[in-house]
C-alpha cells in the first residue's frame, strides 16, 4: 500500500509561526515512519498564495503579487529545511500546473456548480465567507481579527456543497474518513447537522483580480479557498498522472483546528462531486499558547521558530514540541520548560546512557561490543500511537524504554561487574545496553532523525565509534521566560 500524508498549505499573509512548525513536523513524523517499513511514501506541503488579501499586503509592501509571494513562500521552504523536513513536494497555487489542473477540476465540477446572487457576511482578514449562524454565534464580529463581518452582495458561482450533507456524514460516522480527535470530530458533525449550505466559489475579477480566471467566465475568479483546497491532487497530478492514481486517497492529511470545516465539509464534498475516494484520516491539531497566554505582538511574547533554532538544533525543537504539547489539544510553550526538557531528559537521561555505555565498552572491552541481542522491547504502544496521530503518547513509550535502560544500568552495575573480572557477564551486559540503544533510535528515527542517525553510528557496526563531544550537552544558561522580539 502506497502512502500520501500532506500538511495544509499555509497562506503567504504572514510569515511562518509555530503552529506552521508544529504541523510540519507533526506530517514528516508520519511520512518517516512510513518509510522506515519500505512504504512508498509522497510527502506534501506547500503555500497558499491567491485572493485580495495578498494582493493587499503586495501592495503595501511595494510589490507585484507574484513577487510578494515569491518571497513569503520561500521562508516556508526554508523553515522545512531548518526543521529538517523530508517533503517530497512543495506546491504553490502560483505553479502552471496547479493553476491549469485547478482548471480542469472546476470544468468536472461543473455540474455542481451554478450562477447564483451572493448575499452575505464575508471576512477580509480570513477572505472567508462566514454563514449566518456562525455571524450570530459570534456576535457579528470574527474572533480572530477582531473586525466586524461585511455584508456583500454579488453575483458569484457557488457550489452544491448541501448535496453531500449525508454522504459526508455518513462517510465520517463509519470512520471511512476518520476525523481525529473524537473532539474534531463531533464538531463537525454538530456543523453538518445543523445543514451544510451551498458556499460561493468564486470573486468577481474586478474587486479581486489576484486568482486564478474561472473558466469560460473571464468576469470572475475562482475563491481562494475553493482553489487552494485542490492543491492535494493537483500536487499528484490529478487527473492523469501516475501518482495521482497510485497515492490517491491520502492515508492521513494535518491541518489546524481553524481550518476544519474547509477540509471536513467542503473538501469532501468537492471530491464525492469529482467521483473520487476521500481521505482515510483527517488529523486536527490545536494551537499553541506562550505562558498559557495567546501569542501576540503586543503582549511581547511573539516567538518565531527561527528563534528557537537559533538556540536548539531542529531535533530538540521536534522533540519538545511533538512530546510536550499534547497532540489531540492545544499546548503551551515556555522557554523554561524547553531548557527543563532539555536539560533533563534529552541530556541528563538519553545522553547520559548513551555516553556511560560508550565509555564502559571502550574502557573494558576496546569499544568492540560484542554480539548484540535482538530488541526484546515490545513496541506495540508505541506503533498504535502513531497510527492514532498521538505522537507525544509514542515519544512517552521511546521515554519508558531510556528511562529502563538507565535504571538496567543502576541495577547491573556493570563497573562493578568489571571489578569482578567477569568479562562473560560483562560483555552481555554492555551488548544489551547497545542494543537497547539501537532500539531506542530506531524508534527515534521518525521524530528525531539526526539524534538517531547518530546513536545508529556509534554502535551498529559492532565497534564503538564515539562522537566528538556528547550528544545533549548540558545547557545551564538561563533563558528569560518570556524572549521578545528584537527591536
Amino acid at each position: 500500500m502506497n502512502y500520501f500524508v500532506t500538511t495544509s498549505i499555509p497562506y503567504v499573509n504572514g510569515e511562518p509561526h509555530l503552529g506552521h512548525a508544529l504541523e510540519f513536523v507533526m506530517a514528516d513524523v508520519l511520512a518517516r515512519a512510513a518509510r522506515q517499513t519500505k512504504t512508498p511514501t509522497i510527502f506534501s506541503t506547500g503555500t497558499d498564495e491567491h485572493g485580495g488579501k495578498i494582493a493587499e499586503k503586495a501592495k503595501e509592501n511595494g510589490m507585484e503579487p507574484k513577487y510578494f509571494t515569491d518571497q513569503i513562500s520561500q521562508k516556508f521552504r526554508d523553515l522545512g529545511q531548518a526543521l529538517n523536513i523530508s517533503n517530497d513536494r512543495f506546491i504553490r497555487t502560483t505553479d502552471e500546473g496547479h493553476e491549469q489542473r485547478a482548471q480542469i477540476i472546476w470544468k468536472n465540477l461543473e455540474k455542481h456548480i451554478y450562477k447564483g446572487n451572493y448575499e452575505g457576511w464575508y471576512c477580509t482578514g480570513c477572505e472567508t465567507f462566514v454563514p449566518e449562524n456562525v455571524v450570530k454565534e459570534r456576535g457579528g464580529k470574527c474572533p480572530d481579527h477582531n473586525r466586524p463581518y461585511e455584508k456583500l452582495k454579488e453575483d458569484n458561482y457557488f457550489f452544491k456543497v448541501s448535496a453531500f450533507s449525508d454522504q459526508i456524514k455518513e462517510a465520517i460516522n463509519t470512520d471511512s474518513f476518520k476525523i481525529i480527535p473524537s473532539t474534531r470530530k463531533q464538531e463537525i458533525l454538530n456543523i453538518i447537522g445543523s445543514g451544510l449550505e451551498d458556499i460561493s466559489v468564486s470573486r468577481p475579477k474586478d474587486k479581486i483580480s489576484w486568482g486564478i480566471p474561472v473558466p469560460s467566465d473571464d468576469s470572475q475568479v475562482m475563491y481562494v479557498w475553493f482553489e487552494a483546497l485542490m492543491n492535494y491532487i493537483t500536487v499528484l497530478g490529478y487527473p492523469e498522472h501516475d501518482d495521482f492514481k497510485k497515492f490517491w486517497p491520502a492515508q492521513v492529511q494535518v491541518i489546524g483546528k481553524d481550518i476544519l470545516r474547509f477540509h471536513a465539509a467542503i473538501w469532501p464534498a468537492m471530491l464525492l462531486g469529482l467521483g473520487l475516494p476521500l481521505p482515510k484520516i483527517l488529523f486536527v491539531h490545536g494551537f499553541i499558547t506562550i505562558e498559557g497566554k495567546k501569542m501576540s505582538k503586543s503582549l511581547g511574547n511573539y516567538i518565531v521558530p527561527a528563534q528557537i533554532l537559533e538556540k536548539y538544533p531542529a531535533d530538540v525543537f521536534r522533540y519538545f514540541f511533538l512530546r510536550h504539547l499534547p497532540s489531540y489539544d492545544d499546548g503551551d510553550f515556555s522557554w523554561a520548560k524547553l531548557d527543563e526538557a532539555y536539560n533533563n531528559e534529552l541530556a541528563n537521561e538519553l545522553g547520559n546512557a548513551v555516553q556511560r555505555t560508550v565509555v564502559l565498552i571502550q574502557k573494558h572491552q576496546s569499544g568492540v561490543i560484542g554480539d548484540i541481542p535482538e530488541p526484546g522491547h515490545d513496541v506495540d504502544g508505541y506503533k498504535n500511537a502513531l497510527e492514532a496521530c498521538k505522537f507525544d503518547r509514542a515519544l512517552d513509550e521511546v521515554w519508558d524504554q531510556v528511562r529502563g535502560l538507565n535504571q538496567y544500568i543502576e541495577e547491573e552495575k556493570p563497573w562493578e561487574i568489571a571489578k569482578h573480572d567477569d568479562a562473560g557477564h560483562l560483555r552481555d551486559v554492555l551488548a544489551y545496553q547497545a542494543g537497547a540503544l539501537i532500539q531506542i533510535a530506531n524508534l527515534l528515527t521518525p521524530f528525531m532523525p539526526e539524534t538517531a542517525d547518530k546513536i545508529k553510528h556509534i554502535f551498529a557496526s559492532g565497534v564503538v565509534q564515539p562522537l566528538e563531544g556528547t550528544l545533549f550537552p548540558r545547557n545551564d544558561k538561563a533563558t528569560p521566560l518570556t524572549q521578545k522580539l528584537k527591536g
